[in-house]
């Protein structure tokens, strides 16, 4: 009927008689045992002969709230003086002088009077943020009895929320500063709403309009906004100026201890031979004339190097992106690189010369050559091989005749001495010994020993010259003389 009411107040076609027909606490345990999967509930209803759209199948689930957390209003946390301070962290891309980094903004706030700390880092790790703790509440001096953070595992071992369970190392650390962790629930980051204000507040108050030249300059002038600016300027709607408001504060914070021990990490590492001992890509002078093993201790500013609880030395660490330097203490003379030893092809070298000048004046010939640039060390080496396997006279007629033929391969030399000998080419008359030798009993014992084995030659001598090979050298310097 035109102009009709529905009865009750609903409005018309509000419902269909399937959905009428579905009671919610079967609807309920259908999706759980589908494991929500709304076709799969459509279809089974379907089968107990429930005739229902899908649209209206969903829109009664929704209704319900199966499969999605209840939205509900949270809870308004009183600002208490002394009870509680926030802390969390941003990632930024910022230009940072002639080149952009991501920096990760780590920022502390105070609840109730507004008080912030602020401190930028190329990465946050577990130790920066223990330093930035240590290095903000010795700042302050004071620190409030509970910290809210999110659920991160820097500081929360597993959990979440009121179920967070806390790492021994960082429950430690926050009790020898006064405070405890407190994790706020899963999808609750409005339990820290100050902090997400804070952030908000450096991006469109800090960053615009200021240009940093390193991570340095960019960490004191956050350190002078946060500390002097900001602390002054009146806040919220009630006008909280945080400098004046933390002096009311301090009579409830927690006092810090002044014996709280700076966080650090250790770090073992050897000493060259040079004197140093290398930390985050840079070398530091260690004191002594030892080598051996130190401890390097790394603090938020400088490390301190110890050896067997001793501390050796101490440096303050260089600004950030600083890599591959060498650091000592003023006056503390720069060590002297070892002299280089001589190596194999030199004392083989010096040997060689000291046999003959014709030895030394081919070797200087075959180094001249423009295909033995860069094969010094072999040839030297396939030389001394050669002298160590035949007499002297017979290797410095060999190599005379290698160089009057301009022969500078070590393998037509070898060719050389074995042609030299089957053609009786070689001068066999060994040198006369002097008279003042043959009355050394050293001597006489010489003319009784066993003639020496010179198979090795006769082995030569048998052995046929390849084919093709002619004679006078090449210009190559691997041709065969006669």
């Amino acid at each position: 009927m035109k102009g009709g009411t529905s009865p009750a107040g609903k409005a018309p076609g509000a419902s269909s008689t399937g959905s009428l027909a579905i009671d919610p606490e079967k609807l309920a345990a259908l999706y759980a045992e589908c494991d929500g999967w709304v076709q799969r509930v459509h279809e089974k209803l379907r089968d107990e002969g429930v005739q229902v759209g899908y649209s209206t199948l969903t829109r009664l689930i929704r209704k319900q709230g199966l499969g999605v957390p209840p939205t509900r209003r949270h809870d308004q946390v009183e600002d208490v003086p002394g009870a509680e301070m926030q802390h969390d962290t941003s990632v930024y891309r910022l230009a940072v002088g002639s080149q952009t980094m991501t920096v990760v903004a780590s920022l502390l706030y105070y609840r109730y009077s507004k008080t912030r700390y602020l401190k930028f880092y190329p990465s946050f790790t577990r130790f920066q943020m223990k330093c930035f703790f240590y290095e903000a509440l010795r700042h302050y001096r004071h620190a409030a009895s509970v910290c809210v953070i999110d659920n991160t595992n820097l500081a929360v071992h597993h959990g979440t929320g009121k179920n967070a369970v806390f790492s021994r190392e960082m429950e430690e650390f926050a009790r020898s500063l006064g405070f405890g962790w407190l994790a706020h629930e899963k999808g609750h980051s409005n339990r820290k709403a100050g902090e997400e204000r804070s952030f908000w507040t450096v991006e469109t108050n800090f960053f615009p309009g200021r240009k940093f030249s390193s991570l340095e300059d960019l960490n004191e002038q956050a350190s002078r906004w946060a500390l002097e600016i900001l602390a002054k300027r009146p806040q919220t709607v009630l006008k909280i100026v945080p400098a004046e408001w933390f002096e009311r504060e301090k009579p409830y914070l927690v006092k810090i201890p002044p014996y709280v021990a700076e966080p650090y990490l250790e770090h073992r590492r050897g000493i060259d031979q040079y004197g140093y001992a290398q930390f985050d890509a840079n070398a530091y002078w260690v004191p002594g004339s030892g080598r051996g093993e130190v401890m390097v201790l790394q603090y938020a500013r400088r490390i301190r190097i110890y050896r067997e609880r001793e501390m050796l030395i101490e440096y303050a660490l260089p600004v950030f992106g600083t890599k591959h330097r060498k650091f000592r203490p003023d006056g503390a003379a720069e060590p002297k690189a070892p002299a280089l030893k001589a190596s194999s092809a030199d004392l083989e070298e010096e040997k060689l010369r000291t046999l003959a000048p014709s030895v030394g004046a081919f070797i200087d010939f075959a180094l001249s050559r423009k295909n033995m640039r860069g094969q010094r060390p072999r040839l030297v080496h396939e030389l001394y091989r050669l002298q160590a396997r035949m007499a002297r006279h017979l290797f410095i007629q060999t190599i005379e005749r290698a160089l009057a033929y301009g022969v500078t391969d070590p393998r037509a030399i070898e060719r050389i001495a074995v042609f030299l000998l089957r053609d009786d080419l070689f001068d066999a008359a060994l040198p006369e010994t002097p008279s003042k030798f043959q009355g050394r009993d050293v001597y006489r014992e010489g003319r009784l020993s066993a003639e020496p084995d010179l198979s090795i030659y006769q082995d030569l001598l048998n052995t046929p010259p390849a084919d093709g090979e002619g004679e006078g050298g090449d210009d190559d310097g691997s041709g065969e003389a006669p």
